[in-house]
Protein backbone atom coordinates (compact mmCIF):
# COMPACT_ATOMS: atom_id res chain seq x y z
CA UNK A 1 0.00 0.00 0.00
CA UNK A 2 2.92 2.25 0.59
CA UNK A 3 4.31 1.74 -2.44
CA UNK A 4 0.61 2.58 -4.11
CA UNK A 5 0.60 5.74 -2.24
CA UNK A 6 3.42 6.91 -3.37
CA UNK A 7 3.43 6.28 -7.28
CA UNK A 8 -0.11 8.17 -6.60
CA UNK A 9 1.42 11.28 -5.00
CA UNK A 10 4.24 11.08 -7.43
CA UNK A 11 1.67 10.99 -10.29
CA UNK A 12 0.01 14.14 -8.75
CA UNK A 13 2.96 16.17 -8.64
CA UNK A 14 2.92 15.69 -12.67
CA UNK A 15 -0.21 14.55 -14.58
CA UNK A 16 -3.38 12.68 -12.35
CA UNK A 17 -4.03 11.56 -16.32
CA UNK A 18 -1.28 9.31 -15.90
CA UNK A 19 -2.23 7.68 -12.73
CA UNK A 20 -3.18 3.70 -13.35
CA UNK A 21 -4.06 3.08 -9.98
CA UNK A 22 -7.65 2.72 -10.64
CA UNK A 23 -9.73 1.99 -13.84
CA UNK A 24 -11.00 5.69 -13.83
CA UNK A 25 -7.47 6.74 -15.42
CA UNK A 26 -9.16 5.29 -18.67
CA UNK A 27 -12.24 7.20 -18.92
CA UNK A 28 -13.07 10.48 -20.56
CA UNK A 29 -14.76 13.77 -19.98
CA UNK A 30 -17.72 13.15 -21.44
CA UNK A 31 -19.77 16.21 -20.85
CA UNK A 32 -23.41 17.24 -22.29
CA UNK A 33 -22.61 21.03 -22.14
CA UNK A 34 -25.93 22.11 -22.71
CA UNK A 35 -27.23 25.58 -21.42
CA UNK A 36 -29.86 27.25 -19.51
CA UNK A 37 -30.97 30.50 -17.59
CA UNK A 38 -31.80 30.64 -13.67
CA UNK A 39 -35.51 31.29 -13.73
CA UNK A 40 -35.92 31.36 -10.44
CA UNK A 41 -35.67 28.38 -7.43
CA UNK A 42 -35.14 25.92 -7.31
CA UNK A 43 -33.04 27.40 -10.64
CA UNK A 44 -32.00 23.43 -12.12
CA UNK A 45 -35.18 22.28 -13.24
CA UNK A 46 -34.42 19.44 -15.75
CA UNK A 47 -33.19 16.95 -12.86
CA UNK A 48 -33.67 16.58 -9.12
CA UNK A 49 -30.19 17.40 -7.67
CA UNK A 50 -29.21 18.02 -3.90
CA UNK A 51 -26.29 18.85 -1.94
CA UNK A 52 -24.84 21.97 -3.77
CA UNK A 53 -20.66 22.31 -3.25
CA UNK A 54 -19.63 25.16 -4.89
CA UNK A 55 -15.92 26.19 -6.31
CA UNK A 56 -14.47 29.23 -7.72
CA UNK A 57 -11.50 28.47 -10.36
CA UNK A 58 -10.60 30.93 -13.19
CA UNK A 59 -13.31 33.35 -12.63
CA UNK A 60 -15.93 31.27 -13.17
CA UNK A 61 -18.28 28.92 -10.70
CA UNK A 62 -18.50 25.80 -10.80
CA UNK A 63 -21.43 23.59 -8.63
CA UNK A 64 -20.77 19.70 -7.71
CA UNK A 65 -24.59 18.32 -6.86
CA UNK A 66 -25.95 14.97 -6.40
CA UNK A 67 -28.25 13.44 -8.99
CA UNK A 68 -31.64 12.34 -7.20
CA UNK A 69 -33.35 9.89 -9.56
CA UNK A 70 -36.61 8.30 -9.33
CA UNK A 71 -37.36 4.89 -9.39
CA UNK A 72 -40.97 2.83 -8.94
CA UNK A 73 -41.53 2.53 -5.24
CA UNK A 74 -39.29 5.07 -3.92
CA UNK A 75 -41.90 6.72 -1.41
CA UNK A 76 -42.52 3.30 0.08
CA UNK A 77 -38.98 3.18 0.98
CA UNK A 78 -37.12 3.85 4.42
CA UNK A 79 -33.93 3.46 5.99
CA UNK A 80 -31.85 5.30 3.59
CA UNK A 81 -33.08 3.49 0.92
CA UNK A 82 -35.56 6.25 -0.31
CA UNK A 83 -32.45 8.22 -1.63
CA UNK A 84 -31.05 7.11 -5.11
CA UNK A 85 -28.10 9.59 -5.72
CA UNK A 86 -26.41 7.65 -8.53
CA UNK A 87 -23.47 10.09 -10.15
CA UNK A 88 -22.09 13.34 -9.78
CA UNK A 89 -23.31 16.46 -11.83
CA UNK A 90 -21.26 19.59 -12.64
CA UNK A 91 -22.76 22.51 -13.70
CA UNK A 92 -20.71 26.54 -14.26
CA UNK A 93 -21.71 29.93 -14.34
CA UNK A 94 -19.68 33.26 -15.21
CA UNK A 95 -22.71 35.55 -13.85
CA UNK A 96 -24.98 33.35 -11.77
CA UNK A 97 -27.25 33.88 -14.15
CA UNK A 98 -26.43 31.65 -17.40
CA UNK A 99 -25.43 28.11 -16.95
CA UNK A 100 -23.73 25.26 -18.27
CA UNK A 101 -24.79 21.90 -17.71
CA UNK A 102 -21.29 19.55 -17.46
CA UNK A 103 -23.41 16.45 -16.86
CA UNK A 104 -21.79 13.52 -15.36
CA UNK A 105 -18.29 13.91 -14.05
CA UNK A 106 -17.87 11.12 -11.37
CA UNK A 107 -19.72 7.64 -10.30
CA UNK A 108 -19.36 6.12 -7.34
CA UNK A 109 -18.32 2.58 -9.29
CA UNK A 110 -15.38 4.74 -10.33
CA UNK A 111 -13.69 3.79 -7.06
CA UNK A 112 -12.92 0.28 -7.30
CA UNK A 113 -14.04 -0.12 -3.82
CA UNK A 114 -17.14 1.81 -4.17
CA UNK A 115 -20.57 -0.11 -4.89
CA UNK A 116 -23.05 2.94 -5.22
CA UNK A 117 -24.82 6.03 -3.41
CA UNK A 118 -23.22 9.61 -4.91
CA UNK A 119 -24.16 11.12 -1.60
CA UNK A 120 -22.26 14.69 -0.75
CA UNK A 121 -19.28 16.09 -1.51
CA UNK A 122 -16.70 18.79 -2.10
CA UNK A 123 -13.82 19.73 -4.46
CA UNK A 124 -11.28 21.70 -3.77
CA UNK A 125 -8.15 23.41 -5.77
CA UNK A 126 -4.94 23.15 -4.53
CA UNK A 127 -1.43 24.18 -6.88
CA UNK A 128 -3.43 23.13 -9.69
CA UNK A 129 -4.78 20.03 -8.42
CA UNK A 130 -8.80 19.66 -7.88
CA UNK A 131 -9.79 17.12 -4.93
CA UNK A 132 -12.71 15.55 -4.94
CA UNK A 133 -13.91 14.46 -1.18
CA UNK A 134 -17.00 12.47 -1.38
CA UNK A 135 -19.62 9.80 0.29
CA UNK A 136 -19.53 6.59 -1.41
CA UNK A 137 -21.27 3.37 -0.19
CA UNK A 138 -18.62 0.68 0.11
CA UNK A 139 -18.08 -2.78 -0.34
CA UNK A 140 -16.12 -5.54 1.21
CA UNK A 141 -13.91 -5.53 3.66
CA UNK A 142 -15.85 -1.78 4.62
CA UNK A 143 -19.12 -2.50 4.23
CA UNK A 144 -20.42 1.14 4.93
CA UNK A 145 -20.52 4.81 4.32
CA UNK A 146 -16.64 6.00 3.75
CA UNK A 147 -15.39 8.99 2.66
CA UNK A 148 -13.29 8.81 -0.36
CA UNK A 149 -10.60 10.91 -2.59
CA UNK A 150 -10.56 11.68 -5.83
CA UNK A 151 -8.02 14.09 -8.31
CA UNK A 152 -8.05 15.95 -10.98
CA UNK A 153 -6.15 18.80 -13.08
CA UNK A 154 -8.89 19.55 -14.61
CA UNK A 155 -12.24 20.46 -12.61
CA UNK A 156 -14.61 18.64 -14.76
CA UNK A 157 -12.49 15.60 -14.27
CA UNK A 158 -11.67 13.08 -15.16
CA UNK A 159 -11.27 12.32 -11.24
CA UNK A 160 -9.27 9.25 -10.13
CA UNK A 161 -8.63 7.25 -6.78
CA UNK A 162 -4.72 8.63 -5.45
CA UNK A 163 -4.78 6.38 -2.53
CA UNK A 164 -6.98 2.88 -3.66
CA UNK A 165 -8.87 2.96 -0.59
CA UNK A 166 -11.46 5.16 1.26
CA UNK A 167 -9.39 7.87 3.00
CA UNK A 168 -12.02 7.39 6.04
CA UNK A 169 -13.46 4.22 7.00
CA UNK A 170 -16.10 3.35 9.99
CA UNK A 171 -13.46 1.61 12.37
CA UNK A 172 -11.86 4.89 12.30
CA UNK A 173 -14.54 6.81 14.48
CA UNK A 174 -16.80 6.22 16.93
CA UNK A 175 -20.41 5.41 15.84
CA UNK A 176 -22.66 7.07 18.54
CA UNK A 177 -26.49 7.00 17.35
CA UNK A 178 -26.11 7.31 13.88
CA UNK A 179 -24.22 3.76 13.58
CA UNK A 180 -22.68 3.12 10.23
CA UNK A 181 -23.08 5.97 8.18
CA UNK A 182 -21.74 8.57 10.33
CA UNK A 183 -18.74 8.69 7.95
CA UNK A 184 -20.58 11.27 5.09
CA UNK A 185 -20.78 14.88 4.30
CA UNK A 186 -16.64 15.88 3.66
CA UNK A 187 -15.79 19.72 3.63
CA UNK A 188 -12.65 20.72 2.98
CA UNK A 189 -10.65 23.75 3.62
CA UNK A 190 -7.20 25.30 3.11
CA UNK A 191 -6.62 27.81 5.82
CA UNK A 192 -4.42 30.75 6.54
CA UNK A 193 -1.46 29.09 6.85
CA UNK A 194 -1.75 26.24 3.81
CA UNK A 195 -2.88 23.61 5.63
CA UNK A 196 -5.86 21.51 4.44
CA UNK A 197 -8.42 20.56 6.80
CA UNK A 198 -10.95 17.54 6.57
CA UNK A 199 -14.53 18.23 8.10
CA UNK A 200 -17.39 15.29 8.25
CA UNK A 201 -20.12 13.89 10.27
CA UNK A 202 -23.77 12.37 10.39
CA UNK A 203 -25.07 12.74 14.47
CA UNK A 204 -21.06 13.75 15.50
CA UNK A 205 -19.31 16.35 13.54
CA UNK A 206 -15.68 15.16 12.57
CA UNK A 207 -12.73 17.23 12.08
CA UNK A 208 -8.96 16.11 10.85
CA UNK A 209 -5.86 17.87 9.30
CA UNK A 210 -4.21 17.06 6.09
CA UNK A 211 -1.04 16.34 5.25
CA UNK A 212 0.32 18.47 2.65
CA UNK A 213 -0.81 15.96 -0.03
CA UNK A 214 -3.98 15.95 0.96
CA UNK A 215 -5.08 12.58 0.69
CA UNK A 216 -3.88 11.52 3.95
CA UNK A 217 -4.67 12.49 7.72
CA UNK A 218 -2.07 14.30 9.77
CA UNK A 219 -3.01 13.32 13.76
CA UNK A 220 -6.06 12.45 15.48
CA UNK A 221 -9.56 12.79 14.80
CA UNK A 222 -11.35 15.27 16.37
CA UNK A 223 -14.92 15.97 17.31
CA UNK A 224 -16.70 19.26 17.26
CA UNK A 225 -19.62 19.56 19.62
CA UNK A 226 -22.01 21.90 17.74
CA UNK A 227 -25.81 22.02 19.22
CA UNK A 228 -28.11 20.00 17.19
CA UNK A 229 -25.91 19.17 14.45
CA UNK A 230 -27.23 16.21 12.20
CA UNK A 231 -24.98 16.57 9.06
CA UNK A 232 -23.72 17.89 6.31
CA UNK A 233 -21.44 20.57 7.50
CA UNK A 234 -19.25 23.55 5.15
CA UNK A 235 -16.23 25.31 5.73
CA UNK A 236 -15.08 28.72 4.90
CA UNK A 237 -13.02 31.77 5.70
CA UNK A 238 -14.03 35.74 5.80
CA UNK A 239 -12.24 38.38 7.20
CA UNK A 240 -10.48 36.63 9.81
CA UNK A 241 -13.28 34.01 11.15
CA UNK A 242 -13.54 30.27 9.90
CA UNK A 243 -17.33 28.99 9.67
CA UNK A 244 -18.33 26.05 10.29
CA UNK A 245 -21.98 25.64 9.09
CA UNK A 246 -24.01 22.55 9.10
CA UNK A 247 -27.56 21.19 8.55
CA UNK A 248 -29.24 21.55 12.43
CA UNK A 249 -32.12 19.73 13.68
CA UNK A 250 -35.11 22.12 13.19
CA UNK A 251 -39.06 21.84 14.79
CA UNK A 252 -39.37 19.10 12.35
CA UNK A 253 -36.81 19.01 9.46
CA UNK A 254 -33.21 20.06 8.94
CA UNK A 255 -32.16 24.02 9.29
CA UNK A 256 -28.90 25.27 8.81
CA UNK A 257 -26.53 26.84 11.91
CA UNK A 258 -23.69 28.16 12.02
CA UNK A 259 -20.41 28.25 14.42
CA UNK A 260 -17.42 30.81 13.98
CA UNK A 261 -13.76 30.32 15.35
CA UNK A 262 -10.13 32.27 14.91
CA UNK A 263 -8.49 28.91 13.80
CA UNK A 264 -9.17 25.75 12.72
CA UNK A 265 -7.92 24.11 15.94
CA UNK A 266 -9.73 26.95 18.01
CA UNK A 267 -12.93 27.23 19.76
CA UNK A 268 -16.04 26.73 17.86
CA UNK A 269 -18.88 29.07 18.97
CA UNK A 270 -22.61 28.97 18.14
CA UNK A 271 -24.39 31.55 16.35
CA UNK A 272 -27.31 30.32 15.52
CA UNK A 273 -29.60 29.72 12.68
CA UNK A 274 -28.58 30.66 9.53
CA UNK A 275 -31.60 29.62 7.40
CA UNK A 276 -35.08 27.82 8.42
CA UNK A 277 -36.30 24.20 7.23
CA UNK A 278 -36.31 23.98 3.51
CA UNK A 279 -39.61 23.19 1.79
CA UNK A 280 -41.01 19.49 1.35
CA UNK A 281 -37.60 18.32 2.36
CA UNK A 282 -36.60 16.74 5.42
CA UNK A 283 -33.11 17.31 4.41
CA UNK A 284 -31.27 20.50 3.66
CA UNK A 285 -27.55 20.94 2.89
CA UNK A 286 -24.96 24.23 2.82
CA UNK A 287 -22.72 25.44 0.22
CA UNK A 288 -21.57 28.40 0.79
CA UNK A 289 -19.14 30.94 -1.82
CA UNK A 290 -17.77 34.67 -2.67
CA UNK A 291 -18.42 34.50 -5.96
CA UNK A 292 -17.85 38.39 -7.95
CA UNK A 293 -17.56 40.51 -4.80
CA UNK A 294 -20.79 38.69 -3.71
CA UNK A 295 -21.67 35.74 -0.95
CA UNK A 296 -24.08 33.00 -1.93
CA UNK A 297 -25.74 29.99 -0.31
CA UNK A 298 -26.33 27.25 -2.06
CA UNK A 299 -29.03 24.79 -0.63
CA UNK A 300 -31.78 22.24 -1.99
CA UNK A 301 -35.54 21.91 -1.29
CA UNK A 302 -37.77 19.78 -2.86
CA UNK A 303 -40.28 21.94 -4.35
CA UNK A 304 -39.36 20.66 -8.02
CA UNK A 305 -41.91 18.42 -9.97
CA UNK A 306 -40.42 17.02 -13.40
CA UNK A 307 -43.11 14.74 -15.88
CA UNK A 308 -45.54 14.55 -13.23
CA UNK A 309 -42.99 13.08 -10.24
CA UNK A 310 -43.38 15.62 -7.31
CA UNK A 311 -40.30 15.94 -5.37
CA UNK A 312 -39.75 14.25 -2.33
CA UNK A 313 -36.91 13.41 0.54
CA UNK A 314 -35.21 11.60 -1.63
CA UNK A 315 -36.18 13.57 -5.05
CA UNK A 316 -34.22 17.04 -4.11
CA UNK A 317 -33.32 20.95 -6.27
CA UNK A 318 -30.96 22.98 -5.59
CA UNK A 319 -31.31 26.77 -4.94
CA UNK A 320 -28.96 29.94 -4.00
CA UNK A 321 -29.74 32.90 -2.39
CA UNK A 322 -27.43 36.14 -1.49
CA UNK A 323 -26.48 37.11 1.69
CA UNK A 324 -25.01 39.66 3.96
CA UNK A 325 -22.61 39.71 6.56
CA UNK A 326 -23.03 41.72 10.11
CA UNK A 327 -20.33 44.13 10.76
CA UNK A 328 -19.16 41.97 13.59
CA UNK A 329 -18.70 38.76 11.12
CA UNK A 330 -22.26 37.18 11.98
CA UNK A 331 -24.14 36.22 8.93
CA UNK A 332 -27.28 37.35 8.66
CA UNK A 333 -30.18 35.42 8.14
CA UNK A 334 -31.49 34.18 4.86
CA UNK A 335 -34.74 33.97 3.99
CA UNK A 336 -35.71 31.23 1.27
CA UNK A 337 -37.16 32.65 -1.68
CA UNK A 338 -38.61 31.52 -5.02
CA UNK A 339 -37.18 34.22 -6.91
CA UNK A 340 -33.94 33.17 -5.25
CA UNK A 341 -30.71 35.50 -7.46
CA UNK A 342 -32.95 35.13 -10.88
CA UNK A 343 -33.77 39.10 -10.72
CA UNK A 344 -30.03 40.37 -9.76
CA UNK A 345 -27.65 41.23 -12.37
Amino acid sequence: MKYNIIIALLCISTSCREMKTSRTSDREIKTSNTTFKNEGNPFIKDKFTADPAPLIYNNKLYLYVGHDEYYEGQDMASGGKEFNITEWLCYSTDNMQNWTDHGSIMKPTDFDWGIGEAWASQVIEKNGIFYFYTTVQAGEPYNSKVVGVAVSDNPLGPFVDPIGKPLITDDMTSNGERGWWNDIDPTVIVDENGDGWLCWGNGTCFLAKLKPNMVELEGDIQVIDLPKFMEGPWLHYYNGYYYLTYASMGDKSEAIDYAMATSMNGQWDHKGQLTGMAENSFTIHPGIIEFNDKWYLFYHNATLSIDGINGAIGRRSVCVEEFKYNKDGTMQFVEQTKSGISNLK
